[in-house]
């Protein structure tokens, strides 16, 4: 089994950036403690306050995909639904 990371960046539309930053430690906090999870972070871009830097490493890919459906149903799923995701996922 190998480590999974996902790299890369979020733009949140103008209009969902308060929904999204009040629920993101939230969102932090709640993946930092599903099995699997070794590093989340997500910081807001300094130059850029739509975009929002996404680093995260799991154990394997069975906990990685464990996360995607979790946040799937969660309500940073909701909150997130009209962001443009841009990753890169790497084992």
């Amino acid at each position: 089994m190998s480590k999974v990371i996902l790299e890369g960046f979020i733009l949140v539309p103008d209009a969902d950036l308060k929904a999204v930053t009040r629920e993101l430690a939230n969102h932090e906090k709640l993946t930092l403690e599903e099995p699997g999870c070794l590093v989340f972070k997500v910081q807001q871009h300094s130059e850029n306050p739509l975009r929002f830097d996404v680093y995260e490493e799991f154990v394997d890919r069975s906990a990685f995909d464990k996360h995607q459906e979790r946040v799937k149903s969660s309500y940073w799923g909701a909150v997130t639904k009209n962001v443009t995701r841009q990753y890169q996922i790497s084992e």
